[in-house]
């Protein structure tokens, strides 16, 4: 993953922690820059490869046209109810769309893996099923700061 986290080192995950972190969590709050240059935010579900996450927006979405207007991204993951418990990561970068869009299942070799992904994670199938209206937009991270406060307990 590109930058490394320079502050709070005593809590952040470790790449195998924030691998299984972000393979096991399903939503996410997404921000992307509107037209007047506030920030809009909204909540997804989203695979993660080990490399990239991948979200599946409604092409017709504030946050679709955000997006396709200025790609910059940053997106959250996080869980935890009791301050000792919380855990996520903000991961930022440049938003790419992968595939047709909408998303109609045309052949795709570069989405393979990330609808099998998808698919398990979030409808507990074996094959994404496509209603053409969603499509992808892949996030491989520039950034990723993560914080895991249990390790407080522990320091």
């Amino acid at each position: 993953m590109a930058d490394t986290q320079r502050r709070g080192r005593k809590i952040m995950m470790t790449a195998g922690e924030l691998d299984e972190f972000l393979t096991t969590e399903r939503t996410c709050r997404v921000a992307t820059v509107s037209t007047d240059g506030f920030p809009h935010v909204s909540a997804l579900w989203f695979a993660w490869d080990g490399v990239s996450l991948w979200l599946y927006s409604v092409v017709r979405s504030r946050r679709w046209a955000d997006l396709r207007r200025d790609p910059r991204i940053a997106v959250v993951v996080d869980t935890g109810e009791e301050y000792d418990q919380l855990r996520g990561a903000e991961l930022s970068g440049t938003a790419e769309f992968v595939g047709e869009f909408p998303r109609t299942g045309e052949l795709c070799a570069e989405l393979d893996v990330p609808e099998i992904l998808f698919a398990r994670k979030n409808f507990g199938l074996e094959e994404m099923p496509h209603d053409g209206r969603h499509a992808w937009i892949r996030l491989t991270p520039e950034k990723v700061v993560s914080w895991d406060f249990r390790k407080l307990g522990s320091a």
